[in-house]
């Protein structure tokens, strides 16, 4: 499984942010690709311990349920449900997002897997940090998957 804790998982998603354009069309969605990066960036800043977060009730009721589904081989499906936290339905720069979120990325990796896994995520809670590795990099694929790339 692909990681962005993985040197040829983070060039990936670098490489494919790299391709992205402002005008990409949406496959799926309401998002525009800067609102997508923002986003991104958003869930991103948790596992590099920027947004400290607490796990929500309802992640600890159904997490047992679909973790072997989320942390599996398989990419995330078209129209999964957004945490309202991550919900981003305001205008953003699409040059700046971009930036903010691969120097996230850097952040992210630089820190390592072992500061990631004391992050909570806010659905699914403690993570070990390869799980975040893999989490943040199938979240990003889906959403540059959501615009072609």
């Amino acid at each position: 499984m692909k990681s962005l804790f993985q040197p040829e998982g983070q060039s990936e998603i670098v490489e494919r942010l790299g391709a992205l354009e402002a005008e990409c069309s949406r496959q799926w969605g309401k998002m525009t690709p800067a609102q997508m990066l923002s986003h991104c960036a958003i869930a991103l800043e948790v596992g590099a311990g920027e947004r400290p977060m607490k796990q929500k009730f309802i992640g600890k009721i159904l997490v047992p349920f679909i973790r072997s589904s989320v942390f599996g081989e398989k990419p995330f499906g078209k129209n999964s449900p957004t945490d309202p936290t991550f919900v981003v339905s305001d205008a953003h720069d699409f040059a700046t997002e971009r930036t903010r979120l691969t120097s996230l990325i850097d952040r992210f990796v630089a820190r390592g897997e072992d500061a990631a896994g004391k992050e909570t995520h806010p659905f699914f809670g403690k993570l070990t940090g390869s799980e975040w590795g893999l989490l943040m990099y199938k979240h990003i694929d889906h959403h540059l998957r959501q615009f072609g790339r």
